[in-house]
């Protein structure tokens, strides 16, 4: 199954400090690999209109519902995320991490997973701007993420 994440609302290509916030600067974000903080897939800039990133995984029914596998899925059984990466990108070109966001999976109902399986698309809908007007980061549950089934 194809896991769809479109973001719009991102914070743009800088950040002032304050609240425990630094600060930085050529804002970017992407989806993380599993347990792979420096494999990023899609990086986006911060003042883009909008992200999408389109992740292939298994899911895979167990005997206390579904499971999600894959390369981009982090977490245990039944606790799957998957991480959006927020970071600088340095003058070199190198990413520097300084937040994630969780994108929980476990939250996800039922019915929308039976129903995107068949379509062949579970598709994420979120802002990325949090209420500071910083990157979003965190867990993320609904009703910050919207989950729905859409066709391929």
């Amino acid at each position: 199954m194809l896991i769809r994440i479109a973001g719009s609302d991102l914070p743009g290509l800088e950040c002032g400090a304050g609240d425990n916030f630094p600060g930085y600067e050529n804002i970017h974000v992407a989806v993380q690999r599993r347990s792979r903080p420096d494999e990023l897939l899609g990086l986006v800039p911060g003042d883009a209109p909008s992200a999408r990133w389109d992740l292939e995984c298994d899911v895979v029914e167990t005997g206390d519902g579904v499971d999600f596998k894959g390369p981009y899925i982090s977490g245990r059984p039944h606790e799957r995320f998957i991480y959006l990466s927020w970071g600088s990108v340095g003058d070199d070109g190198t990413f520097a991490m300084f937040r994630r966001a969780k994108l929980w999976l476990d939250c996800i109902e039922r019915d929308v997973v039976d129903a995107a399986l068949a379509a062949g698309v579970l598709e994420a809908r979120l802002g990325l701007t949090d209420a500071r007007g910083h990157p979003l980061c965190a867990s993320v549950r609904p009703p910050v993420i919207r989950w729905a089934a859409k066709r391929r």
